[in-house]
């Protein structure tokens, strides 16, 4: 018997206190006027490496703040089967992340506009950007001031991004100081969610408030294992919260904001989805929407080693006891030093082909070097890049594994499943690599790296099958459309129900060009936003 008491009803009730539920439970309780409940499977964002820049690398695979899914075999990785981090935590994975904030490309909202989703263009998506920002460099036509989400660059510049820079600038890839500005093209500093010298994840920014109010509630350690319908409308949730099977009753709306792999299993186990498929595993079906779950993607990441000739990377400072020391005393003293950066320092936005339009490929210059599984500095004076393809046309898919709430979904991004990706993903290493052969990065180059930077396309290639890894961009599955086909409707609304909406990655129609965290934060704000519209206007 479910115990309506613990969680008892809420106006709205926000499934997933990731990136975008904390968000939404900011902004939908703000007035006062709604009762907001936020239930989120993880526990709170405490751990200090959550809140230290660098600690990101300690939150990979993580046994309570991470999920630790992975994909099921990719034929186009030789059958590899490759790990999935995501944030089990308040703040989801903009709490466990790293750190860089990438909006994407102008063209990329535009297109989602042409395809028929009114008010999804670059020009209405870039107030609630701005909304959402808080930048160090102030207010501008692109930019925002005072918002829960800060940005910064880089607290020092370092050598090696400066010659990764001028090396891009001489294979006509030209320098830029901000990648979210008129255009993306360049090569450059990452900008970074951190605030002073703490990550600014959307717990932080925009949960940490919100819970001093008495009409929100917040539920930690709840996994949500179905949603409730009634006469077609979304009334319930079910969740499992110590050990008990409870239901919270919504009287507005329910919202899923679980994420590109979270949302479409939820929606499945609920009897929402391809109805041939759910029947087979024995899960009543509410509504047949077919495309539920399809047309996932990801960006496939391609990481590259380095030797420096010099003792000047973060495998140097860190690489003994006495450095961990002195750097953990220099992020205290100074707020400097290796404990300060992100996932990526440098980067570049370029064609990997050359010639017109707008980049295709996405490249970062990491200040360390790690064994394959990313969790040990190698030791030597290491560094790495990486780069992947901005645009993938593979799609894949997230499938239910059984009918219990608590298996991991089948992940299935189908990487380098279409031709076009496995040439441009070829294509846009090489064009790296000619990087790191050029002055001044040439010069700072011990060995040819690994694979050597003189290997030849076939080798290259085998390279990327061997080693690449996921990019951590899910999006897709869950895609919103003008058709009836489309999960969602340009209002989050999911078809074939009433009361249920989808706020998160899942919804994008196409992967953007670059991170997703940004992009995310901007669907919540502008759902809350139409979410608290069409409540007013039913209250009519």
């Amino acid at each position: 018997m479910a115990d309506r008491n613990l969680a008892a009803q809420a106006d709205f009730i926000i499934i997933g206190g990731g990136t975008a539920g904390c968000v939404l439970a900011d902004r939908l309780s703000a007035c006062g006027r709604y009762r907001v409940l936020l239930i989120e499977a993880g526990g709170p964002d405490r751990s200090p490496w959550i809140h230290i820049p660098l600690g990101y690398g300690k939150l990979f695979d993580h046994p309570r703040l991470d999920w630790r899914f992975a994909t099921v075999p990719q034929a186009g990785l030789e059958g590899r089967s490759i790990g999935v981090p995501r944030g089990k935590v308040l703040g989801g994975c903009s709490s466990t992340n790293g750190l860089l904030y990438v909006r994407g490309q102008r063209e990329d909202y535009d297109d989602w506009a042409a395809a028929g989703n009114t008010g999804w263009s670059f020009d209405d998506v870039l107030p609630y950007f701005r909304k959402a920002e808080d930048q160090q460099h102030g207010a501008d036509d692109y930019h925002g001031v005072g918002g829960p989400v800060a940005v910064r660059d880089p607290v020092e510049p370092h050598e090696l991004a400066e010659a990764f820079i001028a090396s891009a600038a001489a294979l006509g890839i030209p320098p830029t100081d901000d990648f979210n500005g008129a255009t993306q093209e360049g090569a450059g500093y990452y900008q970074m969610t951190v605030r002073g010298v703490r990550r600014s994840s959307t717990a932080a920014g925009y949960l940490k408030h919100a819970r001093k109010r008495r009409n929100l509630r917040v539920l930690t350690g709840a996994l949500v294992e179905r949603i409730g319908f009634e006469d077609g409308r979304a009334a319930s949730v079910h969740f499992r919260h110590r050990g008990r099977i409870c239901e919270a009753v919504a009287s507005c709306e329910i919202i899923l904001a679980g994420g590109a792999i979270a949302s479409p299993q939820l929606l499945m186990l609920s009897g929402v989805g391809p109805g041939a498929d759910l029947a087979a595993l024995g899960i009543p079906v509410v509504s047949t929407r077919a495309e539920v779950g399809r047309g996932l993607q990801d960006h496939l990441n391609v990481r590259s080693s380095y030797v420096a000739n010099r003792p000047i990377t973060m495998n140097d400072r860190l690489g003994s006891m006495m450095g961990r020391l002195g750097a953990g005393l220099e992020y205290l003293v100074r707020g400097k030093g290796p404990l300060t950066i992100a996932a990526g320092f440098g980067g570049a936005f370029y064609r990997a082909d050359g010639g017109e339009g707008r980049p295709d490929t996405q490249a970062y210059l990491l200040l360390f070097s790690t064994d394959r599984m990313g969790t040990r500095l190698l030791p030597n004076s290491g560094f790495m890049t990486s780069a992947y393809q901005l645009r993938p046309k593979s799609r894949g898919a997230i499938r239910l594994r059984n009918a219990d709430p608590k298996a991991a979904p089948l992940i299935d991004p189908a990487y380098l499943s279409h031709e076009e990706d496995r040439r441009l993903v070829l294509a846009g290493m090489k064009k790296l690599r000619g990087i790191m052969r050029s002055a001044p990065m040439a010069s700072y180059l011990a060995d040819e790296g690994d694979p050597p930077l003189d290997c030849d396309d076939a080798r290259l290639m085998e390279h990327i099958r061997q080693r690449s890894s996921a990019g951590h961009h899910f999006a897709g599955s869950c895609r919103m459309g003008a058709d009836e086909g489309a999960v969602v409707d340009p209002r989050l609304r999911v078809r074939g129900v009433r009361g249920l909406r989808i706020v998160d990655a899942s919804i994008m129609p196409a992967l953007v060009s670059g991170n997703t965290n940004a992009p995310v934060i901007m669907i919540a704000e502008k759902g809350a936003e139409m979410i608290l519209d069409d409540a007013r206007q039913e209250q009519r």
